[in-house]
C-alpha cells in the first residue's frame, strides 16, 4: 500500500502536486490543512483526496509530510511538527526554492528524515500545471534516505529530478526568478514602451510576442552570446544612449532598469 501523506499549506503548489500523487497513487492524500476552512473545501475539491484538519495538533500520523507552506514558516511549521511525539521516522520534505532542507532541522533533530523537492515551473494555473506536469524538473536535496522514498514518488507523476547543492540553495533559486518573474517584468516594459508610442496593449502583446518567443528559443538552442542581437551587440553605443535619454525622460524606474540591462548585455556581448 502506498504512504500516507498529510499536506500543510494547499496553495497553487501544495494542492496540485497534491491531486498529482491522489491520481498517480503515489501516495494516499490524508489529512490537508489550509489556512482557512473555505479554502481547505477548495483545495480538497482540486485535489479529490483527503480530510480537511482544523489544525497542525488535529493532523493524524502520516508517513510522509509535504510542507508547501510560505518560506517563511518553514521553520515555525518544523518546529510545531517537532513536538509532537510521532514524527520519528518519518519522512518530512517542503517545497521551497529558496530555502534548503536545513530549514527542516528541528525534524531532522528528533528523528525525521527531510529533504526539499522544488517543482520548477510556474503554478499561475495549477489546472494546467497538473495536466502538463510530465517533464517538470524538480530541484531536490536532503537525506538519503527521504529521497529514496520520494524520488521514485515524483518520478511516477512525472518529474524529472535534478539533485543539486543545498549550499548554492539561494542562488539556484536567484536562477528561476531571473528565467521567470524577472522575465515577466522586462516584457512589461517592453508593452508598456509600446504603448507609450502609441499602440495599444493588445497590439503590443501580439508585435512584442515573435520577438520574445524567437529570442528565447534562439537562447535555449545556440546560447545566450550568440542569441543577443540588437545596438548593443552591433556596437551602436549611440543608438543605446539616445534611448536611455527618451526612457529616463518617460519613466524613471524604467530607465534604471534599461540602465542595469545595458550593462549586463555590454558584459554578454563582450564575452561571446
Amino acid at each position: 500500500m502506498a504512504p500516507t501523506l498529510n499536506i500543510v499549506g494547499a496553495g497553487k503548489v501544495g494542492r496540485t502536486l497534491g491531486r498529482l500523487f491522489a491520481a498517480g497513487g503515489s501516495f494516499v492524500i490524508q489529512d490537508v490543512l489550509t489556512r482557512s476552512p473555505a479554502s481547505a473545501h477548495e483545495a480538497l475539491h482540486f485535489i479529490g483526496a483527503g480530510t480537511a484538519a482544523a489544525s497542525l495538533s488535529a493532523m493524524r500520523p502520516a508517513q510522509v509530510w509535504m510542507l508547501a507552506a510560505g518560506d517563511d514558516q518553514l521553520a515555525v511549521v518544523g518546529s510545531a511538527l517537532a513536538a509532537r511525539a510521532d514524527m520519528a521516522g518519518t519522512i518530512v520534505f517542503h517545497c521551497s526554492g529558496a530555502r534548503s532542507a536545513l530549514e527542516l532541522a528541528s525534524l531532522r533533530a528528533a528523528g525525521a528524515m527531510t529533504a526539499s523537492v522544488h517543482p520548477i515551473r510556474s503554478f499561475a494555473d495549477p489546472a494546467q500545471v497538473a495536466a502538463q506536469f510530465e517533464g517538470t524538473f524538480c530541484g531536490v536535496e536532503g537525506d538519503s534516505d527521504a529521497l529514496a522514498v520520494l524520488l521514485p514518488a515524483f518520478a511516477a507523476i512525472g518529474a524529472r529530478c535534478v539533485e543539486i547543492d543545498a549550499a548554492a540553495k539561494t542562488v539556484y533559486h536567484a536562477a528561476s526568478v531571473f528565467a521567470s518573474n524577472y522575465l515577466v517584468t522586462v516584457l512589461d516594459a517592453a508593452l508598456r514602451a509600446y504603448q507609450a508610442a502609441g499602440i495599444s496593449e493588445s497590439v503590443a502583446r501580439e508585435l512584442a510576442a515573435p520577438l520574445a518567443q524567437e529570442s528565447m528559443a534562439n537562447v535555449f538552442r545556440l546560447g545566450a552570446g550568440a542569441a543577443l542581437t540588437g545596438p548593443i551587440a552591433r556596437g551602436d553605443f549611440a543608438t543605446v544612449a539616445r534611448q536611455q535619454a527618451a526612457l529616463d525622460d518617460w519613466d524613471g524606474p524604467s530607465g534604471e532598469l534599461y540602465r542595469a540591462l545595458a550593462v549586463a548585455t555590454t558584459a554578454l556581448a563582450q564575452g561571446r
